[in-house]
């Protein structure tokens, strides 16, 4: 870290997280160093001890934002689409308006002020440096509760309901409802390091969230999460540590296994369904059919996505489609880069700029290709029914993958403490409706307080 750089608040406030690291004794005397000068400054302490717990702060050099652009505007364009809609794909005009945008009139800057306005922080774990934010509730009796992203996502995604769990009572809930919050980013996602062998999956991965909340503490927590967070959070849950009270998925693994051998087969709709039942089968069908080129994809070979190391462009059309176009999930992704509503589906809170965010983190340290290992990692099927003891509470939002139904959900979590299914919002719920996810996380996890 050169001596040379301005004194900033950000740079202040990083400073003041160390020093108050060393004052309630978690660390020794540090050494400033930039452990990865491309990204940003680690806190190291001097002896050596990557276990500790060690402050971060984001910052990319001007050239890597200067090189972004310039392969945004260099970037060759096929040919528009032979039809009409976006059957075929993310449309031309759709991508060329945000590219344009992109390279001209988007502000990286303000996203990497927003990440250091949290405390960040960076700890080894099983040998891989894990990059979190961790905030405490000023509330007493606050709940701990860790929360994980999925994939195309980040801990962009979860800055939205920060405030609304850390603080409720500016959001108009009681202070017994607050929570202590860990949002860690996924192994080879975000800053987290990248895994170099095999082995990182959603099994380890939830195994590494126990040791980090242990090491913050914490010796009795929750866990939430949705799509690969909700996978973490499902098989955390399978696992049972007895740290773990309980847990929140807003992308619950609950068809049963009759019902998704049919599916799976392409089996018409079975009879004597539920009209919720019927619904869910005919979402799951339809995702089955034509939604998951990209999840077979990286399930199978990752590594041929060199593309997404190379172009930004070929980045963002990779992240933002989803096989679904303008249908549910993707549709809040859609109608947020397009600025209006698409088929009927509003983008809710999510902008383009953080949509943006999103993608240009992604691209910025270039976890394109390990980000898509984690599907390759992942030997589970995402939707089976996850038979589960731990107490559990279920939001099924209606713009998921499928709208799970009740009657599925409670025999897939075995202590069903919670169960609702919100009237808006969709995969990227605590993006696109965060006070109503914040609501739910709130309400599904309070049995757990007593």
């Amino acid at each position: 870290m050169s001596n040379q750089a301005p004194q900033s608040s950000s740079r202040r406030q990083f400073v003041g997280l160390a020093a108050a690291a060393l004052a309630a004794g978690s660390l020794s005397r540090f050494a400033f160093a930039d452990a990865n000068p491309a990204i940003g400054e680690t806190a190291q302490p001097t002896n050596g001890d990557n276990t500790a717990i060690r402050p971060f702060r984001v910052h990319f050099p001007e050239a890597q934002l200067i090189d972004m652009r310039r392969r945004i505007k260099a970037t060759r364009w096929p040919d528009r689409e032979t039809v009409p809609d976006e059957s075929q794909g993310i449309q031309l005009a759709t991508i060329q308006g945000l590219a344009r945008y992109w390279a001209t009139g988007y502000d990286w800057r303000k996203c990497e002020a927003r990440l250091n306005s949290y405390p960040q922080f960076v700890t080894e774990i099983d040998g891989l440096d894990i990059h979190f934010i961790h905030l405490r509730s000023k509330h007493e009796n606050a709940m701990p509760l860790i929360v994980t992203h999925g994939w195309p996502g980040s801990i962009i995604e979860q800055f939205k309901i920060v405030d609304p769990l850390v603080n409720p009572t500016a959001h108009g809930a009681p202070a017994s409802d607050a929570f202590h919050l860990v949002i860690p980013s996924l192994p080879g996602y975000g800053f987290s390091a990248k895994p170099t062998t095999t082995g990182w999956g959603p099994e380890r991965t939830a195994r590494a969230w126990v040791v980090l909340m242990k090491r913050l503490g914490y010796d009795r927590f929750a866990s939430q999460g949705g799509d690969l967070g909700g996978i973490v959070t499902n098989i955390m849950a399978k696992q049972a540590p007895p740290e773990l009270i309980g847990i929140h998925v807003n992308f619950p693994a609950a068809v049963p296994a009759d019902i998704l051998k049919s599916i799976v087969a392409g089996d018409p709709t079975p009879a004597g369904l539920s009209d919720d039942e019927k619904h869910a089968y005919e979402q799951l069908s339809a995702n089955f059919k034509k939604k998951r080129g990209y999840a077979l994809e990286m399930g199978t070979r990752p590594q041929t996505l060199y593309g997404l190391a190379d172009s930004p462009v070929g980045l963002a059309c990779w992240l933002l489609d989803h096989g679904d176009g303008y249908g549910q999930p993707a549709a809040a992704l859609s109608a947020a880069v397009l600025g209006h509503p698409v088929n009927g589906h509003s983008a809710g809170a999510l902008t383009r700029d953080d949509v943006l965010d999103d993608i240009t983190l992604y691209w910025l340290t270039n976890t394109g290709i390990s980000a898509a290992r984690f599907y390759w990692e992942s030997h589970s099927n995402f939707f089976l029914a996850a038979d589960v003891n731990v107490p559990a509470a279920v939001s099924a939002f209606p713009g998921e993958n499928y709208q799970a139904p009740k009657s599925w959900t409670e025999h897939a979590y075995h202590n069903l403490i919670y169960f609702n299914r919100p009237e808006t919002g969709g995969h990227f719920a605590a993006w696109e409706e965060p006070m109503i996810f914040a609501n739910e996380v709130r309400a599904g996890l309070r049995p757990l307080r007593t």
